[in-house]
């Protein structure tokens, strides 16, 4: 494992220009850091970005905070800049936030500040992710009757707004509301000491956190593409914690496996020929072998997915079962579609993102061969983040023809309104097309609350999957997170989105 470890850092270092051969390299000369590996390096750190994995993972709860938290394992909403809250009506919530809090650039925390953070992400001119992805675009009205109290009234009664704001990052007011802002100030426990472009990003403890002295002084990240050198970063002692490693990296008994609530799907665009043809889309379902991508590429670290949200979620149906696979069904259906007159040959785009997931390559590669098989003509085309969120979020690419985008959804708020809103809805921030008949179902959905909840978005993925299909199912995923012999760290479903430094504590 040691020559393995060498061998790679080698590369490593021959392909980067970085060195790694002492400590200060790794941790930014920090006494006692943790070193973390990234797959990719965060965009971003724009706080009303964070709903984005590469961006939050970083940034939630470790440079900012929400008003409330929710437990990834519960599920239940707990205090964090708010100590309680209440509604008022079927509209207005009341919050009470905490006292003694200060920013990281020394300015006091209070109702102000909330008030601006909500006013600056939803519904401001920003496009900001969480606006879209957890907000759905809704109008809400601010108050602040003393520095204490913060009130939020919505337009249309809203039963999960506490939810909702647990994934508002908080900022003090003066922070840009112009542009969004690369390094920002937050009340967490960490602030941003240096971030190196293309290298590294270091993040050093607040000492005047409101809360309890996280265990590690300092935090320096580092992002490398290949899965196996972030493996062996972790069996060799260069990384504490290495993210998105698979079964055959090599990390031994050092990968961790967890549930990490994500679901890999293509979203079909429904506006183009031929994937404007129902019959076509319902080929893309048929047409994949979803249990052999889950045994052979995933190494059965999933199982097959036939909706967005995986079990645990509110709103998930347990009646939906994966689309079979039977390619012959899915070669009649694009020969039924041919002799309508639909132009199946046209060259479909298959975007898949680099570093997504381990074995993304490979798995865009099996889904173009069996579509190959079904009549229909695929290329591939890979990309980073920055290019895959052109295609993933509104206003899309324009002209790229019809386009099957592979995608990895994670619902960490575990509640399907947050999903449907995104994903479904015909107007939604990374769907392509819809119906007003699912539109008016989701609408209705989202209305409610308790098992009636549950029940009518269970209703909406039904329905979804057999009279829309804007999406091809693959897989609900599990996540491998390496962790050193010298760390002590528990994932949990939230940790791919939302790694909280607090948690991660020196072994002993």
């Amino acid at each position: 494992m040691a020559a393995l470890a060498l061998a790679a850092l080698g590369a490593l270092a021959a392909g980067t220009g970085c060195t790694v051969a002492n400590s200060d390299s790794l941790t930014g000369g920090a006494d006692g850091a943790l070193q973390i590996v990234l797959q990719q390096e965060p965009p971003t750190l724009e706080p009303c970005e964070s709903s984005l994995t590469s961006t939050g993972v970083v940034v939630r709860s470790n440079i900012t905070e929400p008003l409330i938290e929710r437990d990834p394992v519960s599920g239940a909403l707990q205090p964090l800049l708010a100590t309680e809250w209440k509604s008022e009506g079927d509209r207005t919530w009341t919050f009470k936030l905490r006292q003694g809090v200060t920013f990281q650039d020394g300015s006091p925390f209070d109702s102000a500040d909330a008030a601006f953070s909500i006013e600056r992400a939803v519904g401001s001119k920003l496009g900001c992710n969480v606006d879209g992805y957890v907000f759905a675009d809704s109008k809400l009205e601010v108050a602040t009757p003393d520095p204490a109290t913060l009130t939020v009234t919505t337009a249309e009664p809203d039963p999960i707004l506490p939810l909702r704001l647990s994934f508002l990052e908080i900022v003090p007011t003066g922070t840009d509301t112009r542009a969004k802002v690369r390094e920002p100030v937050g009340t967490g426990p960490y602030r941003i000491s240096k971030w190196d472009t293309g290298i590294s990003l270091r993040l050093d403890r607040y000492d005047g956190y409101w809360g309890a002295k996280p265990a590690y002084p300092a935090v320096r990240y580092v992002w490398r593409a290949e899965s196996s050198i972030r493996a062996a970063m972790v069996t060799s002692g260069e990384a504490g914690i290495a993210t998105g490693i698979g079964p055959e990296d090599g990390a031994g008994d050092l990968g961790v496996p967890f549930p990490n609530n994500e679901t890999t799907a293509l979203r079909m665009d429904g506006n183009v020929a031929p994937l404007n043809d129902v019959r076509v889309r319902r080929a893309v379902n048929y047409a994949i072998d979803k249990n052999g991508i889950v045994r052979s590429l995933f190494l059965k670290l999933g199982e097959p997915a036939g909706q967005l949200v995986a079990d645990g979620v509110v709103g998930h149906n347990p009646a939906i079962a994966a689309w079979p696979y039977d390619p012959a069904k899915a070669r009649a259906l694009v020969a039924e579609a041919r002799a309508a007159g639909v132009p199946v040959q046209t060259p479909i785009t298959l975007i898949a993102r680099n570093a997504q997931f381990p074995k993304v390559a490979e798995t865009a590669e099996v889904i173009q061969e069996a579509l190959g098989q079904a009549g229909l003509n695929v290329r591939i085309r890979m990309l980073d983040t920055a290019a895959h969120l052109e295609y993933q979020l509104r206003p899309f690419v324009r002209d790229a023809g019809p386009t099957l985008l592979l995608i990895m959804h994670g619902n960490q708020a575990g509640d399907a309104g947050f999903t449907t809103s995104q994903y479904l809805v015909s107007d939604g921030p990374q769907s392509q097309f819809g119906t007003p008949a699912l539109d008016d179902m989701v609408a209705k959905a989202d209305r409610t609350t308790g098992a009636e909840r549950a029940r009518a978005f269970g209703e909406v993925l039904a329905y979804q999957n057999e009279h829309v299909v804007q999406y091809a199912h693959i897989a609900h995923m599990r996540g491998l997170l390496g962790i050193a012999r010298d760390v002590r760290y528990k994932p949990n479903s939230a940790t791919t989105d939302e790694l909280r430094l607090a948690e991660v504590r020196p072994a002993r």
